[in-house]
């Protein structure tokens, strides 16, 4: 069997079935352990499947809509909590830090009592928080978006430009080996990004539901950022990113 036959008819299995062992590859396409262990690799590098401990599983369909906040922040709530725990004790009294809009990088501002540093966000109800806290606060201009109550566009990718953070914390929808970190919208990819371009530091604040996910606008590469994040649901993450468990099971 050749070899590209051989990869459509893996590729079809999991279609079908989701998941599948090297042993069921090795009896349904009669070849040895040694290929479909190899084959597996290949597709896992081309961004085909996610190879995992003696198998496969099938990769989630690229979303390309967003949830909005409220149905947002009633998920994973005590894994938020102690994603923003602990990253709000990351914040040091020089820090210039940004923090994207989200609802776990809210948890974020819940949990900060840094009132030495100086922030700048993109959500106004993060604006709102930080100020009432007694901290000093800026808030990027541009466009509202309320699903997501944040601001997005061309004036706050510009506003960014003007700064060079210390740290910054951003949500993300999906965390990808080969995709990296995605959002389902293109104006907000453009700001994470540029966020992340500007910073010593960038944390990605983001519960286990959110790896092996893909969405629509890849903002930074995989190795490009910190995850903080309750726990990894596959350990191949740790091979390729530094990753923080604050709940690990």
């Amino acid at each position: 069997m050749l070899t590209q036959e051989r990869h459509n008819l893996i590729l079809q299995v999991l279609q079908e079935r989701k998941a599948v062992t090297v042993t069921e590859l090795t009896k349904e396409l009669n070849a040895s352990e040694s290929t479909i262990r190899r084959d597996l690799i290949t597709l896992h590098e081309m961004g085909k499947l996610n190879k995992v401990h003696g198998g496969a599983t099938v990769l989630e369909n690229i979303a390309t809509l967003e949830e909005d906040v409220e149905t947002k922040s009633s998920l994973n709530i005590e894994e938020k909590n102690e994603i923003g725990r602990y990253a709000a004790s990351l914040i040091k009294d020089n820090d210039f830090v940004y923090i994207d809009a989200g609802t776990t990088t809210l948890k974020l501002v819940d949990y900060i009592s840094n009132t030495k540093a100086v922030y700048v966000t993109n959500g106004f109800v993060h604006a709102k928080k930080l100020v009432q806290k007694g901290c000093r606060a800026y808030v990027i201009g541009g466009e509202l978006k309320l699903s997501t109550e944040a601001l997005v566009g061309a004036e706050g990718i510009h506003n960014l430009r003007m700064y060079n953070f210390t740290k910054v914390f951003l949500g993300t929808n999906g965390i990808s080996i080969h995709q990296g970190m995605t959002t389902p919208e293109i104006e907000e990819g453009l700001m994470k990004k540029e966020a992340a371009s500007r910073s010593y530091m960038t944390y990605i604040l983001a519960d286990h539901s959110k790896f092996d996910k893909v969405t629509s606008v890849t903002f930074a590469s995989i190795d490009q950022v910190c995850i903080i994040t309750d726990y990894v649901p596959n350990e191949e993450y740790k091979e390729v990113a530094i990753v923080k468990e604050v709940c690990k099971q």
